[in-house]
């Protein structure tokens, strides 16, 4: 039989008024807060880079949907920094810069150079350092951003300031 422990009321309100700084203490939380550090954006609602970082095999909670947010923000955010600095591109120079801004190689390497593959939440069994769970964590932290901030504008600011090397050149 089942041991059921009740709080005495008091205490319950305490643990359920306390604010959510103070309630995450675990490495995960520590590492969600260097994350921000790192891509220059402080979440308001930080269950969206919690849900950014938890892989679909291993929460119903997940990064599909911010995932594919966060790609659309990285594309349209390429696509718009190539005409405004050429609007006569050509389609096949904007759908290039397209792939090389968004495809599965470049974000998966632009994800581990921030340490995503030891934030990252997964089952038993699933590998953090896949180019694929990465990327798609990668992209998700885009649309977390996205949907904290009300637009797409904020993520391709995160997404160019993650992606620009320290001399100034875009590394994608």
């Amino acid at each position: 039989m089942a041991t059921l422990y009740i709080l005495p009321l008091p205490l319950l309100l305490f643990f359920t008024s306390l604010p959510a700084a103070f309630k995450w203490t675990s490495s995960f939380a520590a590492a969600l807060q260097t994350l921000q550090k790192q891509i220059g954006y402080e979440f308001r609602e930080i269950d969206l880079l919690r849900r950014a970082m938890t892989h679909p095999s291993y929460s119903r909670e997940n990064c599909r949907a911010l995932s594919i947010l966060g790609l659309a923000a990285v594309e349209s955010s390429a696509a718009l920094r190539l005409l405004r600095s050429d609007a006569d591109a050509s389609a096949a120079a904007v759908s290039d810069r397209v792939s090389q801004a968004s495809n599965i190689t470049a974000c998966s390497a632009a994800g581990d150079r921030l340490g995503l593959p030891a934030i990252l939440r997964v089952a038993t069994g699933t590998n953090a350092s896949s180019p694929a769970v990465v990327c798609n964590a990668f992209r998700a932290m885009f649309g977390a951003v996205a949907v904290d901030a009300g637009g797409i504008d904020a993520a391709a600011e995160v997404f160019w300031r993650v992606n620009v090397a320290a001399d100034g050149a875009a590394v994608m």
